[in-house]
């Protein structure tokens, strides 16, 4: 199953000396830069019914005549998984992840993921890149993720995540007590040894990160959370918080060994013992919606197990307090 799709414009004479694929980008704003530069390449863009090269320059009054068929997502299979929907139009999709969701088939994890049950909850998907997923979020962490369900929406959200404007805030519980929040601003990349993992590197050899932080609650040896992003890097909480040596309780990563404080209760031993995820939800996330601009928020509760975790730590806290 595909869709074929028929455009034909005019470039503006002020566009006069522009390369072709930067006014396609401008004239055919609905499909992203790297789309647009292979339906060049392919022919199925051409200026004035003849191929061009993308980086070729346009005089102006040329006619772009675009004619390329979307293709569905035929090698992944619908599958009837639940989904916690927290809001739906006919433009976007926002979820709630349950933890152990994967977002994304990959080597290992082909069937049972967020995105084959995208396909089977709104078949219209299988048209658009990835199913509308235009961010990610880790298989063991928990909370809110955007999908969009047109490739229009795909690319104004795409655009949002890259201009740095959509919000998006985490909350976690970390291993160490902080003194007080803050910022950090380490660029990431792949780990030099470890490729299943990522890690800070020198600037220039990988990609800025920024994450700022801020302390809801401090316990005897663990603090509680909230992280803004600036930019979505492959384990950029993670990474950054054991990087500042305060990892996340569960993290099986980058976490280290557990600490507990002295004297802890074995409530607490077991609860920290059995946290076998990485303490992390995305709480909060905020958008201009794709088709009408609006500004639109979301925020959701944590989820049962961090909210047992921090009762544990709090109820750990109270006893030592009486104790004194």
């Amino acid at each position: 199953m595909s869709e074929t799709i028929k455009h034909r414009l005019q470039v503006p004479m002020d566009k006069g000396g522009m390369r072709l694929d930067q006014v396609a980008a401008e004239l055919f704003s609905d499909y992203s830069r790297a789309r647009l530069q292979t339906w060049i390449k392919e022919e199925a863009l051409k200026v004035d019914g003849r191929a061009c090269k993308p980086r070729e320059k346009l005089l102006g009054g040329e006619w772009l005549e675009l004619e390329a068929e979307l293709e569905a997502q035929e090698r992944w299979l619908p599958e009837a998984i639940d989904l916690p929907i927290v809001y739906e139009d006919e433009h976007i999709l926002i979820l709630n992840k349950p933890a152990g969701l994967v977002v994304h088939p990959a080597a290992g994890h082909s069937e049972g993921t967020l995105l084959n049950a995208l396909l089977h909850h709104a078949p219209e998907l299988n048209v658009v890149p990835r199913a509308g997923i235009v961010h990610r979020l880790d298989k063991d962490t928990t909370g809110l993720m955007v999908v969009a369900k047109t490739i229009q929406a795909q690319t104004d959200l795409v655009e949002q995540l890259q201009e740095r404007s959509m919000g998006r805030e985490y909350e976690a519980v970390v291993q160490g007590v902080m003194t007080g929040g803050g910022t950090v601003d380490e660029h990431m990349g792949r780990h030099s040894r470890h490729r299943q993992k990522m890690a800070v590197v020198a600037e220039g050899s990988g990609k800025n990160a920024v994450t700022h932080y801020r302390v809801l609650e401090k316990f005897r040896a663990h603090t509680h959370i909230r992280c803004k992003l600036e930019t979505g890097r492959t384990h950029q909480i993670r990474v950054h918080m054991a990087h500042i040596h305060y990892p996340l309780v569960g993290d099986p990563l980058y976490g280290g060994r557990n600490r507990l404080p002295k004297g802890c209760t074995p409530d607490l031993q077991d609860a920290l013992r059995l946290f076998q995820r990485q303490a992390l939800h995305a709480k909060r996330l905020e958008l201009s919606h794709p088709a009408t601009g609006e500004w639109m928020e979301w925020e959701v509760e944590l989820p049962e197990d961090l909210k047992a975790l921090l009762a544990a730590l709090d109820e750990d806290r109270q006893g030592y307090d009486d104790y004194l």
